[in-house]
């Protein structure tokens, strides 16, 4: 299916650093409990991401990430998760983060 222009327009994506990590032991499927710094303007968001394979809670504390900011929430187990962190999924379903390639300021949208 093509989405037109006007539809990727519709799509929020913006920076932010990853300022804390919890191990989210009620998930389905192994996850952490994310919490998001997108700037001023956003504020902080919570998300579960399900990134367990190739990350550990220390690599992930300090790193700038990629997420969709407009979806609606999502309750997921015990926890409402605010923005869709995005990431390559390969073939084992292991999550590779999209991620600036250099420090930028946080909340800057994608585009």
């Amino acid at each position: 299916m093509e989405l037109s222009w006007k539809d990727f327009e519709k799509v929020e994506m913006r920076v932010g650093t990853i300022v804390e990590v919890n191990d989210f032991p009620k998930a389905r499927k192994p996850a952490y409990q994310l919490k998001i710094d997108f700037g001023e303007q956003i504020g902080f968001r919570k998300s579960s991401a399900q990134i367990t394979a190739r990350y550990n809670i220390d690599d992930l504390k300090g790193k700038q990430v990629v997420a969709v900011v407009n979806f609606p929430k999502k309750q997921i187990a015990n926890f409402m998760s605010e923005c869709l962190v995005l990431g390559a999924v390969g073939e084992d379903d292991d999550i590779v983060l999209l991620e600036p390639g250099l420090k930028v300021a946080n909340g800057l949208r994608v585009e």
